[in-house]
């Protein structure tokens, strides 16, 4: 069955952009509540338990339809957050070894890093209530700043993420209460580019 990935750093280790209370909350409760329900989802599914949840969101045509909706939103929760802490680290800017190609391609396509923030900053503040958003290799192989609501994944229209934040209040609601402007300026203080480099590379790779 599914389980809460191993992470791979301190509660503490994004301060003072992400507060250490928020982390514990968001990975202990948050995350192991997606889990819990994706499991009892599939309980009656052997077919489906093998599967992993990239696998189950990404088709999710084929998942049968009295649990599609649980399959969506907490498959999708646990999809989303296994992927969110993987992007999270201080310090490893857009210039720093092992971010060249990612760095080549947001300039490529939005000029540079700046107005990259600024069209993503921009398309975070627009997601309706709750959500997420994306930066995605969409299907055409287009680099795009997209916003998703719920918890829907990108894998669920066919693209491939390789950036994403949370901008449900649980994810800042402590620290920046209903400035979700100021949380995502701080987010970008603890983007891993090497790891988003590492997802452009996976997806170059097919």
């Amino acid at each position: 069955m599914h389980e809460v990935p191993k992470l791979d750093y301190s509660f503490d280790a994004l301060e003072p952009f992400v507060d250490a209370k928020t982390m514990e909350i968001h990975y202990g409760k948050h995350h192991q509540a997606y889990i819990d329900k994706l499991n009892a989802a599939l309980e009656n599914y052997s077919e489906l338990q093998n599967k992993s949840a990239e696998e189950l969101v990404s088709d999710l045509e084929s998942v049968p339809e009295e649990i599609r909706t649980a399959v969506r939103n907490h498959g999708g929760g646990h999809v989303n957050h296994s992927f969110f802490w993987k992007i999270l680290k201080k310090d490893v800017s857009l210039d720093s070894e092992g971010a060249k190609e990612i760095k080549e391609a947001i300039c490529g396509e939005f000029n540079s890093l700046e107005e990259f923030q600024k069209a993503f900053k921009e398309v975070a503040l627009g997601v309706f209530g709750s959500g997420w958003c994306w930066l995605v290799v969409d299907n055409s192989g287009e680099l795009k700043i997209v916003g998703t609501k719920n918890q829907d994944s990108p894998l669920s229209e066919g693209s491939k993420p390789l950036l994403g934040v949370d901008v449900w209040e649980h994810a800042y609601y402590l620290k920046y209460q209903n400035k979700r402007a100021d949380y995502i300026d701080a987010f970008f203080n603890v983007i891993n580019w090497a790891k988003v480099n590492e997802n452009l590379l996976d997806v170059r790779k097919g």
